[in-house]
């Protein structure tokens, strides 16, 4: 039984599947116009917002970091730069978006430093305190129990080592909450089924979010399973957060 409200949401609702499979499916349709809708929808934000986040992980000059929820590795790339003494490997329940991650990688000469490799949050294929640090942007809200995926991830972290997630959350701003409900509720659907056919993608993505345990919230969560120092910082009148802790 799903503990989170937004466990329960899916992008099929006449499916069969579980949400986990789901999700594969669903990115695995959508994979070829990922990268171009990401930038699109954002106006080209969400770069920005992936660079504050590997900025929180910056100070630890972490030598080996896991990407949860990699997609086609824009996060796993960024954070190369950044980090170019890191190692780091990106899991993804998507071949389909890994395939593209892999171009990418090839084309960036990043092959040597970055994995993308198939993989579960919630079975993370790698032994107890594998890695220095790990990270998941926009990929928490995929995750098919919340509370099993966030244990797998504090329990592949070194002691010492910090978690960074990057999710959308929902702005309070008076104006600023009803112009993005427009966006999200009704104008970013209909682009998902212009460039990509697929409305129901980006009808899940405004569905998950508005279901999200945000904020302090989600920082009680990320406490229950074992994180201490925990933060969160919204960005862009509370359209994003960051979050962070360490184990």
């Amino acid at each position: 039984m799903s503990k989170f409200a937004h466990d329960t949401i899916v992008p099929y609702a006449g499916s069969a599947l579980g949400k986990k499979e789901q999700v594969a499916e669903m990115f695995d349709r959508i994979a070829f116009r990922y990268d171009f809708l990401n930038r699109f929808l954002s106006a080209g934000t969400d770069v920005s917002w992936r660079k504050k986040a590997i900025e929180v992980l910056a100070g630890l000059q972490p030598k080996s970091i896991l990407d949860v929820a990699t997609g086609t590795g824009d996060m796993a790339i960024m954070m190369a730069n950044r980090l170019p003494q890191s190692k780091i490997i990106g899991i993804d329940i998507s071949e389909g978006m890994l395939v593209k991650g892999r171009e990418k990688l090839l084309k960036a000469g990043l092959e040597g430093q970055i994995s993308l490799q198939s993989g579960d949050s919630e079975t993370i294929n790698y032994p107890p305190a594998s890695f220095d640090a790990v990270s998941v942007a926009f990929g928490v809200r995929n995750f098919e129990h919340l509370e099993k995926g966030l244990k797998e991830i504090f329990r592949v972290l070194k002691p010492g080592g910090k978690l960074v997630i990057l999710e959308f959350s929902k702005p309070k701003t008076l104006g600023i909450k009803q112009l993005y409900n427009l966006y999200m509720g009704i104008i970013a659907p209909q682009v998902g089924k212009i460039f990509c056919k697929n409305k129901d993608a980006y009808q899940y993505l405004n569905d998950s979010v508005q279901r999200f345990p945000e904020g302090n919230e989600f920082v009680d969560i990320l406490q229950s399973v074992g994180f201490t120092n925990t933060t969160c910082k919204h960005l862009s009148f509370g359209i994003c957060s960051i979050y962070a802790g360490i184990k």
